[in-house]
C-alpha cells in the first residue's frame, strides 16, 4: 500500500444487514410480549392498590378511576382495627411455621428413602404415594373430621398442624427428584469415613438440599397462609381465626366495603410476597435442577 492511500472498507452485505435487523426485531418483540404479559399479571394488583386508597364512592364508579382523589391512607388502619387482624395474623403465622417444620421433617426423610435406600416394592410404594395426589380434599374431609372430633381436636389448631408431620406427596416427589441430582460419591465418601445414614443426611445431603427446601418452604407457607376450607371446618372461636377466615368475616361484617376489603387483602398477601422474594434465588435454582438425574 502506498503512502497516502486510504484503505478501502468492504461494505456490509445486504444479507448480513437483514440478519441483524431480523434479530433486533425478534428481541424487541420478545421484550414487548414479556412486558405485556407482565402488565396483565400486575393489573389486578395495581387495581387492588388503587381501590384500597379510594373513598367508598369511587371504587365502583364508571368509567374506572385509577388515581384516587383524595388518597385515603386511613383505609388501612380502619380496615385492620375493625376486626382483630393482628390476632388472626399471629394465628396464621404460628400454624404456617408449624406446618413448614412438619413438612420438612417428614418429607426429607421419606424422600431420602425413596431416592437412595433399596427395599423390595419401593417403586410400587412410590407409585401409590403419587396416586394419593389425585385424591381431592372432599374425599378425605369427612373421615378426617370424624377422627379429629373423636380425639377432641375440633376448635383447635391441631387438625391444621398434625397432618403436615405425616408428609405431603408433592413435596416428597419434589425432594426425591432433587436427591437424585446429588452425586452418590458424596455419600460413599462419608460412609468410608464412618458416617451413618442420619449423619450423611444431616452433614452431607442437607447442605446441598437448600434450594429444594426453600421451594418446600415457599409452597408450604403459601398453601397454609391461604388455606380456607380446613380452618372453616375446625375453628369455631373467633379468637382462633386465621387470615382467610378473618377476610371472610370482614366482608360479611362490612357489607362488602370494597376499599377496606382491598386494604386488608393487600396487607395479608405481603407475607407471602416477602417470603418468596427472600428465597427467590434458591427456588429458581431448585426448579432448574429438579428432575435432572446426576
Amino acid at each position: 500500500m502506498k503512502s497516502g492511500d486510504i484503505p478501502s472498507i468492504k461494505p456490509m452485505s445486504y444479507r448480513r444487514l437483514s440478519h441483524y435487523a431480523c434479530k433486533g426485531l425478534r428481541i424487541a418483540l420478545a421484550y414487548l410480549l414479556a412486558g405485556t404479559v407482565t402488565f396483565l399479571f400486575l393489573l389486578p394488583l395495581l387495581w387492588m392498590i388503587s381501590s384500597s386508597l379510594k373513598p367508598d364512592y369511587q371504587v365502583l364508579e364508571f368509567p374506572p378511576r385509577w388515581f384516587p382523589t383524595p388518597v385515603q391512607w386511613s383505609n388501612y388502619p380502619k380496615a385492620l382495627t375493625y376486626v382483630p387482624f393482628g390476632r388472626y395474623i399471629l394465628n396464621t403465622l404460628f400454624i404456617s411455621m408449624m406446618v413448614i417444620v412438619g413438612h420438612i421433617l417428614s418429607c426429607v426423610i421419606v424422600a431420602y428413602g425413596f431416592a437412595r435406600l433399596r427395599a423390595p416394592g419401593k417403586d410400587l410404594l412410590f407409585l401409590v404415594l403419587l396416586a394419593t395426589m389425585m385424591l381431592p380434599y372432599p374425599v378425605t374431609m369427612i373421615p378426617l373430621y370424624i377422627g379429629f372430633k373423636t380425639v377432641g381436636w375440633v376448635n383447635s389448631f391441631w387438625p391444621l398442624i398434625v397432618p403436615a408431620f405425616f408428609g405431603s406427596p408433592f413435596y416428597i416427589f419434589l425432594l426425591r427428584q432433587f436427591f437424585l441430582t446429588i452425586p452418590p460419591d458424596l455419600e460413599d465418601a462419608a460412609r468410608i469415613d464412618g458416617a451413618n445414614l442420619l449423619q450423611i443426611l444431616w452433614h452431607v445431603l442437607l447442605p446441598n438440599l437448600k434450594p429444594a427446601i426453600a421451594t418446600v418452604v415457599v409452597f408450604s407457607f403459601q398453601a397454609s397462609w391461604n388455606d380456607f376450607l380446613p380452618p372453616l371446618i375446625y375453628l369455631h372461636d373467633q379468637s382462633k381465626y386465621v387470615v382467610s377466615l378473618g377476610l371472610s368475616f370482614f366482608r360479611s361484617s362490612y357489607d362488602i366495603r370494597w376499599n377496606y376489603l382491598m386494604a386488608a387483602s393487600l396487607v395479608t398477601i405481603l407475607p407471602v410476597v416477602i417470603v418468596f422474594f427472600l428465597t427467590q434465588r434458591l427456588v429458581l435454582k431448585s426448579i432448574a435442577l429438579t428432575g435432572v438425574k446426576a
